[in-house]
């Protein structure tokens, strides 16, 4: 028991021994002054200058020197010596005696002797005699005792704990505070995960914002009392207020009084500002503390510069730190080294320790190496912990095997977490089962995430639904109004989708624009579309380009387009190079479709009577 701490200590007057750690700041001489005065009232016979004396040496450590005047102004009847001696002797190592006399001083009514009896009652055991003078003490509106009364009646889970911490709070206990604060959080948070009690959404909502904004005036109480982990608390919840400032100043507080966590939080917000330098000397305080999120982020900073060896260290001291993102990130270091053997060892430790993302890295490895049965109970394990890449993977191995089923409801619980390739993909089977409202759902979700092929194949949905407009209808205002399906084909080529490219081509060219048509076409055409080089042709040869026409339609029968072997047939048989000619009749022929096939042959035919006239 830590008689001359927080929790066996009296605020009532000078004569009670103040906590060591919340001893007044005064000045030596007038102490000494004071002291010289009691010393020359308490020779006198003065009690009160008997029990401050006793108390001031106590305080100081001299105990064979508090004790005879402590014993003296008790022996006088002062309540406060009563206590002072049982707090000495409770030094001494008489636990016995010194609870013999708290309980004097506590009958004759001081609330630190019963708050210290009730203490020395719990530690021995004896919770009803300690709940007993615990409440005596915390109804005559001890801090230290509503505390030790709340702490006692919260162990053993009674609903009374919550009143008197608040009480122990309001009386300034900083602990109190904090500890309130910390279940008013929890509280909003069980509400907002829609743990708490259904009074209905918006009044949850209500309840959880109003518990949030008084856990953070605790925080705020606790934390300028010097509260190191309330102040970390604080600096977190103004963090995610977005006031970066004010949260570094709690957070600087807290490391400074040796939160490592804090340090470590301090050391992201310098980061984010662009002081790397600061943060990495936070960090360092935070990871010889054995913060391990610190101790990655070493690591990481470290690897960047491609200083892999103290990378290493530093998440090999992640994990010695017990956190298990050491390992992860430590098999990560190993593959972009090419040492797979190594990677494959520190994913395995991490995926043990439950890992989801290391559990997917390691079955993507042995995906890698060959090994499907190996891979498939690691993307299941991953998925099943909430992995979303995992839940694709798994669709995707699925996929593999022909197992479609099983496919579609892997990529459907990736979808439905928000993952963009899984939302294409269950975009794409819902447009082959016919089911063309759920398809689009799941494109925009897709094609909202950045998936540039979701955004062409719900642009051509929406294309197909698009009326046919008659020539007489397309006035120049119709013509210069981007539908919506444009817009997604545009937002689509801009992301590089080559048809999308061209198709956005096409509609400029319907329009008119040339210019928009042939940068168009002439960006998919760069990028290895053979449409685009073959429609960049057309356009040319139309503006009358058409020997460049005929350099892009090369291309894009080199790649396979029957059409432009057909055209440029043409060309060659127009300029009289008839062999040429007939070789890309040829190759049309070949090519195909069946219309170019047959107006190829013809071509072919006439080009071999020609040459053999």
């Amino acid at each position: 028991m830590d008689v001359m701490g927080d929790k066996a200590t009296l605020f009532e007057t000078g004569r009670f021994v103040q906590p060591s750690g919340e001893e007044p700041t005064r000045d030596e001489a007038a102490e000494a002054a004071e002291e010289a005065r009691h010393r020359i009232q308490a020779e006198a016979g003065d009690v009160e200058s008997m029990s401050v004396l006793g108390a001031m040496l106590l305080r100081r450590g001299d105990l064979d020197g508090a004790e005879p005047r402590l014993r003296a102004a008790t022996a006088a009847g002062d309540r406060a010596a009563a206590n002072n001696l049982g707090v000495l002797l409770h030094q001494r190592g008489y636990p016995e005696e010194a609870a013999g006399w708290w309980r004097i001083a506590a009958v004759a009514g001081s609330a630190a002797a019963a708050h210290a009896l009730g203490r020395h009652h719990r530690e021995r055991g004896d919770e009803p005699a300690a709940e007993y003078w615990l409440r005596q003490s915390a109804e005559q509106g001890h801090a230290l005792g509503a505390y030790a009364l709340a702490d006692l009646l919260e162990h053993r889970g009674d609903a009374d704990a919550g009143q008197w911490m608040r009480a122990a709070a309001e009386r300034g206990h900083r602990e109190a505070a904090y500890r309130l604060a910390r279940a008013l959080d929890r509280r909003a948070a069980a509400r907002e995960d829609g743990t708490g009690t259904d009074d209905g959404a918006g009044a949850e909502a209500a309840a959880a914002d109003t518990e949030a904004a008084e856990a953070e005036q605790w925080y705020r109480q606790a934390a300028a009392r010097g509260h190191r982990r309330a102040a970390l608390h604080l600096g977190a919840i103004l963090e995610k207020r977005g006031e970066l400032k004010e949260a570094g100043r709690w957070y600087l507080t807290s490391a400074k009084d040796g939160e490592a966590r804090a340090a470590c939080a301090l050391g992201f917000l310098l980061r984010d500002a662009g002081d790397v330098e600061s943060a990495a000397v936070w960090w360092l305080r935070a990871a010889q503390d054995g913060d391990g999120n610190a101790a990655n982020a070493l690591g990481a900073l470290h690897a960047e510069r491609g200083e892999t060896q103290t990378a290493e260290r530093w998440y090999r001291a992640a994990m010695d730190a017990g956190d298990d993102n050491g390992a992860y990130n430590l098999a990560l270091l190993c593959a972009e080294q090419g040492r797979t053997a190594q990677a494959e060892q520190w994913y395995r430790r991490a995926a043990y320790a439950g890992h989801r993302e290391a559990a997917n890295a390691l079955a993507v490895l042995l995906l890698q190496v060959g090994d499907t049965s190996g891979a498939e109970p690691w993307f299941s394990k991953a998925a099943e912990a909430g992995s979303v890449d995992a839940a694709f993977n798994l669709g995707i191995l699925y996929a593999g095997r022909g197992e479609d089923r099983v496919a579609l409801q892997c990529y459907e619980r990736a979808a439905a977490a928000g993952h963009t390739e899984a939302a294409l993909q269950v975009g794409i089977a819902r447009l082959r089962e016919g089911d063309e409202a759920a398809a689009e759902r799941h494109l925009r979700c897709a094609a909202g995430g950045g998936s540039a092929e979701a955004a062409y194949r719900l642009a051509a949905v929406l294309d197909a639904r698009r009326p046919p407009v008659s020539e007489h209808e397309l006035g120049e205002s119709s013509l210069n109004v981007k539908t919506e399906c444009e817009e997604w084909y545009e937002r689509a080529a801009t992301q590089g989708h080559r048809r999308a490219q061209v198709r956005v081509g096409m509609l400029a060219a319907a329009r008119g624009d040339v210019v928009e048509a042939a940068r168009w076409y002439r960006t998919a055409a760069e990028a290895g579309s053979r449409n685009g080089a073959f429609n960049l042709g057309l356009l040319l040869a139309r503006e009358g380009s058409e020997p460049e026409a005929a350099v892009w339609w090369e291309r894009a029968a080199d790649a396979g387009h029957g059409r432009a072997a057909l055209r440029l047939a043409l060309v060659y048989a127009r300029r009289g190079e008839l062999a040429v000619g007939q070789q890309w009749a040829d190759r049309a022929v070949a090519l195909g479709p069946a219309e170019v096939t047959e107006r190829a042959g013809r071509l072919r035919d006439a080009l071999r009577e020609e040459l053999s006239a």
